[in-house]
């Protein structure tokens, strides 16, 4: 899912860092202090599925589980997954440094997205009904993470639409395995701390 360095054109680039630094500066006012143990648990869970890659024909797949990030986050997921990706990029190589903000984006704001519109469902719904929000939610974030990798690929030019396709093909299986982990993951939080969800603090002046 991470897209490497030179694969992208220049505005494509651009354009990625600075919606990627909006976001960031959002999160950022969306993180109160009590919500801070929680990102950083998250950031290294990320940090440590998306490490496990499975080879799938040319290329290959692993998990993100940003659905979850952006269910308990909200908008904080942004700088959670940003730190994740920018470990991973500085000790293993993984994406890169000039396309950091367009992986950040293309991972942070799904999760945001499914964290905004689900986030509801999950934090008033009962424990099974939570669970089936969350797992359409994971497999969602999975989808739209796929979508904006295939649009920035696009982007780029023509000669990246069959890699562009390949990518959102490839994710299938993962976001059946998504939707699974992160139905369990909120069934189980569900039970033993609900308040985890509660994503719907007022910004800090």
């Amino acid at each position: 899912m991470h897209i490497v360095d030179g694969a992208l054109s220049n505005p494509v680039v651009i354009g990625g860092a600075v919606l990627a630094i909006g976001g960031l500066a959002q999160g950022l006012r969306h993180l109160p202090m009590e919500k801070i143990p929680a990102a950083g648990v998250l950031s290294a869970t990320f940090f440590v599925a998306s490490l496990i890659h499975v080879p799938i024909g040319p290329s290959s797949v692993h998990l993100i589980m940003n659905g979850l990030a952006g269910l308990v986050l909200g908008w904080a997921a942004f700088p959670a997954l940003f730190v994740g990706l920018l470990l991973q990029a500085v000790f293993f190589g993984f994406g890169g440094l000039t396309v950091l903000g367009v992986n950040t984006l293309v991972i942070a704001a799904p999760a945001v997205m499914v964290g905004l519109l689900l986030g509801p469902r999950v934090q008033a719904g009962s424990q099974r009904s939570a669970a089936v929000w969350a797992a359409i939610g994971g497999g969602a974030a999975i989808a739209l993470t796929t979508a904006f990798v295939a649009a920035a690929l696009a982007l780029t030019g023509d000669e990246f639409l069959p890699a562009a396709k390949l990518v959102f093909v490839a994710h299938i299986p993962v976001m059946v395995v998504e939707a699974l982990l992160t139905g369990a993951a909120v069934y189980l939080a569900k039970q033993v701390k609900p308040e985890l969800f509660d994503n719907l603090q007022e910004v800090p002046q």
